[in-house]
């Protein structure tokens, strides 16, 4: 199968390895092509320059994998690494007169908004609380008129190799363990990949919409005292965390367990374990 990965960073890197692992041909697209490994047939392309024109897509692509991850937490580099380059993209394929059986998109669960500890699944409606959700959820909306079968995926929290906000907040004795209870929600950035690669390449048609965390939502303390005590550290102090930002809520991954999807890493203690133990690699 011939397959297009959007925006190949981390994320789509490592997904666009395990595909062609499995022996499929992997083209991938990114500004700095040069960082790409030599299993893709790579191209540089600024997906969020609407100034240039796309190169032609292969008529023979079969799946294409949307992983965008905007510069900064800003609404314009969210409107020109989301919401434009959907657009373009569905553009270029309607040019091409290309029709790959399925298109994925990674977006967020932060399209949810804040549930106070509720929990949230594909059922749940959106409430974006933010202008950059605002346009993760249109962006989600474009890609739904692909006349093929799209597919979005709305990852939260993703940490793996090279991610370590968190590690480094407990390490050196900056976190802060909040008051209440304050829900958490992650997924494993080779989860991530491999949920990607499951969804295109399942063999009964996908739904629309998934949620993808791992098995367990979490009070944030908990993670860092977790982390704490793999580290020999300190646990932290009480006071007012800004770790969470994606809303109090319990996100659940029914759905994708249900579509025959099994995790690597099914909570953070499995997960954090491979991290501080050094293994894997962050993509450039």
């Amino acid at each position: 199968m011939k397959v297009l990965v959007l925006g190949a960073g981390d994320l789509g890197t490592e997904t666009g390895l395990r595909l062609a692992a499995q022996g499929h041909q992997v083209t991938a697209w990114r500004r700095r092509a040069e960082l790409l490994p030599d299993a893709f047939t790579a191209v540089a392309v600024d997906l969020a320059d609407s100034e240039t024109g796309l190169p032609a897509i292969d008529p023979d692509t079969e799946l294409v994998i949307f992983t965008p991850a905007a510069p900064e937490r800003t609404a314009e580099a969210y409107r020109r690494t989301y919401l434009l380059a959907a657009g373009r993209i569905l553009d270029a394929l309607q040019r091409d007169r290309v029709n790959p059986g399925r298109l994925l998109l990674v977006s967020s669960t932060a399209v949810y908004g804040d549930a106070r500890g509720g929990w949230v699944d594909e059922t749940t409606p959106i409430d974006p609380p933010s202008e950059t959700a605002r346009i993760l959820a249109e962006t989600e909306s474009v890609v739904r008129t692909y006349p093929g079968t799209p597919v979005v995926l709305r990852l939260s929290g993703i940490y793996g190799p090279g991610r370590n906000y968190l590690i480094n907040q407990v390490k050196d004795g900056k976190a802060l363990k909040p008051g209440r209870t304050v829900w958490t929600n992650r997924i494993h950035r080779d989860d991530a990949a491999a949920a990607l690669v499951h969804l295109g390449t399942m063999e009964r048609a996908p739904e629309q919409l998934y949620v993808g965390v791992d098995h367990e939502p979490v009070g944030l303390a908990q993670v860092q005292e977790f982390l704490a005590g793999q580290l020999g550290v300190a646990g932290p102090a009480e006071g007012e965390s800004t770790v969470n930002r994606g809303g109090d809520r319990r996100l659940s991954n029914a759905r994708l367990l249900a579509s025959g999807f099994t995790f690597t890493f099914p909570t953070y203690r499995e997960g954090y374990a491979s991290v501080l133990a050094g293994e894997g690699s962050r993509h450039p």
